[in-house]
């Protein structure tokens, strides 16, 4: 059985509030969780109009609270705004709060613009440069395994409990495929940011990967965007809203998720189109029969272990809807406990 996680970014759909996208993660992680998917993890981004989670530590505290089975984690936690030290204090305390629940992603890239980056990281930001040695202490603090001469070497790493968070790699290139092999830690790449050479990066992590306390054996997750709808039409007028957002993000536009009718409505010039065209191949839309022959395609590209899918919408109901299809279409498991 093909296992299926969800990625949500809390997106803010125009003419809606971020209270209400807030909300709208509250009910999905409720519905995922009731229709047997795997892990649901939030993503952290800072200054976008159109995704509203700048902490995902925070939502998961409060997803914990309204769920039961699924796994909870972060999609992830840029690290390198952070102190490795800080971050696993956060997750040992998600993990306390919900034990065997809690998944630790951490990732480089900035999620915003290099202004914005230097604002959350009152004008340190690094980049990524340290982020390899940054992950480094991410696995010693969480095994107890730090050098001799570190710095929190002999330091209380609070709260002590007896599970770990599951710790993960995320990454869109050859770079974080290649560092989560050599920590032996899992690893989930973004096809929905790099469509084009993902299954060689697979191939370099499986080939690559040296056991460690963390994980045993490699394990990869391919993370997708994906919607699924009733009908081809339907399929074929959400799409057109995915298609406005990939222009307004092609020029740089802060704006909210267009809405479905804003798509429909949208003339587009040659340019425009060719953004359009080019970006296709990183979204998998339409009727449950196309999206899950492509999914288990893509599977089979990837050898993926797991698909962690992300949907983002011109309308929250279109969006459960899809998760609802998936599941259907997966025949994933309910949790023994739900009616």
């Amino acid at each position: 059985m093909t296992l299926l996680s969800v990625l949500d970014q809390t997106p803010v759909i125009a003419g809606h509030s971020v209270a209400d996208a807030i909300a709208a993660t509250v009910e999905l992680a409720q519905l995922a969780d009731d229709l047997g998917y795997t892990r649901y993890w939030c993503a952290e981004h800072h200054g976008l109009r159109g995704v509203s989670n700048p902490c995902p530590e925070v939502m998961l505290a409060r997803l914990g609270s309204v769920t039961r089975h699924i796994r909870l984690g972060s999609g992830g936690i840029m690290l390198p705004y952070y102190s490795p030290f800080k971050v696993a204090e956060q997750f040992m305390m998600l993990e306390a709060l919900f034990p065997n629940r809690i998944d630790l992603g951490v990732g480089r890239a900035p999620g915003g613009d290099m202004r914005t980056a230097q604002a959350v990281a009152a004008g340190d930001y690094n980049r990524g440069e340290f982020f390899a040695q940054q992950v480094a202490d991410l696995v010693g603090l969480m095994h107890g395994a730090l050098p001799a001469d570190h710095v929190a070497q002999g330091v209380l790493l609070q709260p002590r409990v007896a599970t770990r968070p599951q710790l993960w790699m995320l990454g869109s290139s050859e770079f974080g495929g290649l560092l989560a092999a050599q920590l032996g830690i899992r690893f989930a790449f973004a096809h929905f940011i790099n469509a084009h050479f993902g299954h060689q990066v697979a191939a370099a992590y499986r080939e690559r990967f040296e056991a460690s306390r963390e994980a045993q054996q490699p394990y990869l997750a391919a993370a997708v965007f994906v919607i699924c709808a009733d009908t081809e039409q339907e399929a074929a007028n959400l799409e057109k809203a995915v298609d406005l957002r990939r222009v307004q993000m092609a020029y740089g536009l802060n704006e909210p998720i267009p809405t479905i009718e804003q798509g429909i409505a949208q003339e587009y010039g040659e340019r425009e189109q060719l953004v359009i065209d080019r970006e296709k191949p990183r979204s998998i839309i339409g009727t449950p029969q196309v999206v899950t022959e492509r999914l288990h395609a893509l599977q089979e590209q990837f050898q993926a272990d797991e698909l962690i899918v992300l949907t983002v919408a011109g309308s929250y109901r279109a969006r459960l809807r899809s998760y609802e299809l998936l599941a259907e279409a997966f025949e994933l498991e309910r949790p023994a406990s739900t009616p």
